[in-house]
Protein backbone atom coordinates (compact mmCIF):
# COMPACT_ATOMS: atom_id res chain seq x y z
CA UNK A 1 0.00 0.00 0.00
CA UNK A 2 1.58 3.61 -1.43
CA UNK A 3 1.08 6.88 0.43
CA UNK A 4 -1.21 9.33 -1.60
CA UNK A 5 -2.37 12.97 -1.12
CA UNK A 6 -5.38 14.37 -3.02
CA UNK A 7 -5.85 18.17 -3.71
CA UNK A 8 -9.30 18.93 -4.58
CA UNK A 9 -10.50 22.61 -5.42
CA UNK A 10 -13.78 23.27 -5.42
CA UNK A 11 -16.37 25.78 -6.63
CA UNK A 12 -16.33 28.50 -3.74
CA UNK A 13 -20.12 29.47 -5.00
CA UNK A 14 -21.62 26.46 -4.36
CA UNK A 15 -23.39 26.08 -0.51
CA UNK A 16 -21.71 24.20 2.43
CA UNK A 17 -23.52 21.34 2.01
CA UNK A 18 -22.95 20.77 -1.56
CA UNK A 19 -19.09 21.23 -1.35
CA UNK A 20 -19.47 18.50 1.94
CA UNK A 21 -21.29 16.41 -0.52
CA UNK A 22 -18.17 16.54 -3.43
CA UNK A 23 -15.97 15.56 -0.59
CA UNK A 24 -17.77 12.82 0.50
CA UNK A 25 -18.11 11.51 -3.03
CA UNK A 26 -14.27 11.24 -3.42
CA UNK A 27 -13.76 9.87 -0.01
CA UNK A 28 -16.25 6.82 -1.04
CA UNK A 29 -14.59 6.63 -4.60
CA UNK A 30 -11.27 5.81 -2.88
CA UNK A 31 -12.95 3.32 -0.36
CA UNK A 32 -14.73 1.87 -3.38
CA UNK A 33 -11.67 1.12 -4.76
CA UNK A 34 -9.65 -0.28 -1.40
CA UNK A 35 -8.14 3.08 -0.30
CA UNK A 36 -8.10 3.74 3.32
CA UNK A 37 -8.48 7.80 4.00
CA UNK A 38 -6.42 8.65 6.61
CA UNK A 39 -6.94 12.24 6.76
CA UNK A 40 -8.93 14.98 5.46
CA UNK A 41 -7.29 18.52 5.81
CA UNK A 42 -9.76 21.87 4.52
CA UNK A 43 -7.64 24.81 4.08
CA UNK A 44 -10.44 26.69 3.14
CA UNK A 45 -11.50 29.53 0.62
CA UNK A 46 -8.09 30.97 -0.70
CA UNK A 47 -7.47 33.10 -3.46
CA UNK A 48 -6.49 30.72 -6.98
CA UNK A 49 -3.28 32.18 -8.94
CA UNK A 50 -5.05 32.56 -11.87
CA UNK A 51 -8.87 32.55 -12.72
CA UNK A 52 -10.16 29.36 -13.40
CA UNK A 53 -13.61 29.44 -14.98
CA UNK A 54 -14.37 33.70 -14.12
CA UNK A 55 -13.69 32.89 -10.27
CA UNK A 56 -10.58 33.96 -8.44
CA UNK A 57 -11.72 31.96 -5.07
CA UNK A 58 -12.01 28.16 -4.26
CA UNK A 59 -11.99 25.66 -1.33
CA UNK A 60 -9.34 23.62 -0.77
CA UNK A 61 -8.87 20.23 0.28
CA UNK A 62 -6.38 17.76 1.12
CA UNK A 63 -7.46 13.93 1.22
CA UNK A 64 -4.58 11.64 2.71
CA UNK A 65 -5.14 8.01 1.92
CA UNK A 66 -3.36 4.76 1.59
CA UNK A 67 -3.78 2.25 -1.50
CA UNK A 68 -2.76 0.47 -4.45
CA UNK A 69 -0.59 1.63 -7.42
CA UNK A 70 -4.19 1.76 -9.53
CA UNK A 71 -6.36 3.65 -7.27
CA UNK A 72 -5.38 6.88 -8.25
CA UNK A 73 -6.01 6.30 -12.11
CA UNK A 74 -9.28 5.25 -11.08
CA UNK A 75 -9.87 8.16 -9.08
CA UNK A 76 -9.02 10.31 -11.03
CA UNK A 77 -11.36 9.80 -14.03
CA UNK A 78 -14.35 10.20 -12.20
CA UNK A 79 -12.91 13.10 -10.54
CA UNK A 80 -11.98 14.76 -13.85
CA UNK A 81 -16.06 14.81 -15.08
CA UNK A 82 -17.29 16.33 -11.28
CA UNK A 83 -19.12 19.59 -11.65
CA UNK A 84 -17.84 21.37 -8.91
CA UNK A 85 -14.43 20.37 -8.88
CA UNK A 86 -12.37 22.75 -10.63
CA UNK A 87 -8.99 21.34 -10.46
CA UNK A 88 -7.41 18.28 -8.62
CA UNK A 89 -3.90 16.57 -8.35
CA UNK A 90 -2.88 13.42 -6.93
CA UNK A 91 0.63 12.79 -5.56
CA UNK A 92 2.42 9.60 -4.33
CA UNK A 93 4.01 10.70 -0.79
CA UNK A 94 7.78 9.44 0.05
CA UNK A 95 7.98 7.36 2.74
Amino acid sequence: MNKYELAVVVNAKIEDEERAQVIEKVKEMITRFGGNVTDVDEWGKRRLAYEIQKMKEAYYYFVHFEADATVPGEIEQRIRIMDNVLRYLCVKQEA
